[in-house]
């Protein structure tokens, strides 16, 4: 559930199991995107001190349409590519 003031996550099978995240603990939200964003299996929400949480939904693209209302668009990102890591392993700096 993506509310006003925060990102709600419900488990299906245990219902006291849950997540509230507030809008104000969000610093970014990254999403995996495949074939030009026609296949987005999950995206993750980091939070200033409470790590990352990775959330997987019906839809997706919905969700992040709504967090998009939330949270700024420089703040949402594209997880880099198999291709990018492979790159960035052989191109870094010891």
């Amino acid at each position: 559930m993506i509310g006003d003031k925060a990102f709600e996550f419900y488990n299906e099978r245990n219902v006291e199991d849950y997540v509230q995240i507030p809008w104000t603990e969000v610093t970014y939200v990254v999403a995996d995107v495949h074939f030009k964003g026609k296949y987005i299996p999950r995206f993750e929400l980091r939070t200033k001190s409470n790590g990352s949480f990775i959330f997987a939904t019906k839809t997706p693209k919905k969700a992040l349409r709504a967090i998009r209302n939330y949270v700024p668009a420089d703040h949402m990102r594209k997880a880099l590519t198999i291709g990018q890591k492979i790159k960035r392993f052989f191109t870094r700096k010891k």
